[in-house]
């Protein structure tokens, strides 16, 4: 990238709306933009004009009078990016916003590569990595959760609880690299009780924020619901009544479900994935035993199971112990008891379940609760950080691998340089997180992700 271009690019959504947004950012920005801006009040040139104002007028291009627009002028370093920045709000028409970039790339512009500003706003210092892979998180939230811990990453909380860790371990470190150049002296600069309570307090943190990935990761993904059961006993007819609409087949023929269904919905601020899947019972037929066996595959998958149970086929009930069995440590399960309308058999039998009968929606409402209550979200209330992105995970588990082996070299009195050298390991994945130690390759994949305007 040529980092002192001006770029242009459409910051809003793509498609036809009232307004759009077209940014430029660069040295240049201003010159570009007033080549084209004509302003209501012909002697407020856009050049003379103070940081963070709007002007309105319209662009021309000779004779073409292309749109109305307002011009805002950020100046550096107050913009987003860190450079002098201009956005011009447009209507939102396809040819306008089109036309408009033509113009900027002809006045000396270029077009900007997918998350150029952001990767820009990295360089200039507005941003750190974590808070930058926050943006893109910001945008694309589906949930109320997934948008406070995005918002919480991007005012900077996990890169400051990082940071701290890092300056408090590098401190050290230079102690104990001070140790090399006088090794043959043998003093030592650094404390050792103190160092290895450091590092018993810096693991017990990563643990912590290693653990939250489970909850950030289904935050950011859905928690997979996996619904399970014998045929017939209403599964379908529940997913549709949880998405209110016809999502999957029903029918009252026994193994209408022979594959898995998913879908998506937020209930109380959490994005749940539901996943409809095929009916218990013993079958010789090949296609739905193979729906069957991937009925257990996603059970294991799921965070929360959902056993469905039918109050006119006491039979149903069998499945409680034959699921239990199934899962892990890890995974809850709900239990439901279905078509409690036309029950005919003694359906108070079943410890703490869930009545409900899905096709009146009756119990529905009792059904969503209990889901919610599944989902602990007290760190996001207590806006402690959860740990959202893959990358992130891989880095905070690197790190506690080498702060473990550094504990063990300190109880082992192993030679001071190799204790070192676990102690720059960890500093380096814990400063890939935040961008304070990054490549290019790395660079241009987190922002390759990115949308061009953004």
């Amino acid at each position: 990238m040529y980092h002192n271009n001006t770029i242009c690019g459409i910051s809003t959504a793509p498609g036809v709306g009232g307004i759009a947004v077209i940014r430029v950012s660069g040295a240049g920005a201003i010159a570009v933009v007033e080549q084209l801006f004509v302003p209501k009040t012909a002697e407020r040139r856009l050049c003379a004009q103070k940081s963070h104002t709007l002007r309105f007028g319209h662009i021309a291009n000779g004779k073409e009078t292309v749109d109305e627009v307002l011009v805002s002028v950020f100046r550096a370093p107050h913009s987003f990016t860190g450079e002098e920045t201009v956005e011009i709000a447009c209507h939102g028409s396809h040819y306008i916003q089109q036309r408009i970039l033509q113009l900027l790339l002809a006045s000396g512009a270029r077009m900007a590569e997918a998350g150029e500003f952001t990767r820009r706003a990295f360089l200039n210092g507005k941003l750190d990595l974590a808070q930058a892979e926050a943006v893109a998180d910001l945008i694309t939230a589906k949930s109320e959760a997934e948008h406070k811990v995005a918002m919480q990453q991007l005012r900077g909380g996990f890169s400051e609880e990082l940071q701290q860790l890092r300056d408090r371990l590098l401190s050290f470190a230079s102690l104990l690299e001070l140790e090399l150049d006088f090794s043959e002296e043998d003093v030592e600069f650094a404390d050792r009780a103190q160092f290895n309570a450091l590092l018993q307090e810096m693991q017990a943190v990563i643990r912590r924020l290693i653990r939250s990935f489970s909850l950030g990761n289904a935050i950011k993904n859905g928690v997979p619901v996996a619904i399970v059961g014998h045929t017939n006993v209403g599964k379908s007819t529940l997913l549709n009544a949880l998405l209110n609409e016809d999502r999957a087949l029903v029918s009252d023929i026994h193994g209408t479900t022979r594959d898995t269904i998913e879908d998506c919905i937020q209930l109380h601020g959490v994005l749940f994935r539901f996943i409809d899947t095929a009916g218990l019972r013993h079958t010789d037929e090949t296609i739905e035993q193979l729906g069957i066996a991937r009925t257990y595959e996603k059970l294991r998958q799921a965070t929360l199971v959902l056993l469905l149970l039918d109050a006119t086929r006491p039979e149903t009930f069998s499945a409680i112990e034959e699921i239990r069995a199934q899962l892990n440590d890890t995974q809850q399960l709900i239990v439901a008891v279905n078509k409690v309308d036309l029950a005919a058999c003694d359906i108070h039998s079943i410890p703490s379940p869930i009545y409900i009968s899905a096709k009146n929606r009756q119990g529905m409402e009792a059904l969503v609760e209990v889901l919610a209550n599944h989902v602990n979200l007290s760190p996001i209330s207590a806006d402690e950080t959860v740990v959202t992105n893959l990358r992130h995970y891989e880095a905070l588990q690197r790190t506690q691998e080498a702060l473990v082996r550094a504990a063990q070299g300190f109880a082992n009195n192993t030679p001071g340089d190799l204790v070192a050298q676990e102690v720059r390991e960890a500093l380096h994945h814990l400063g890939s997180i935040t961008g304070a130690i990054s490549t290019d390759e790395i660079l241009s994949t987190i922002f390759g992700k990115f949308c061009i305007g953004k």
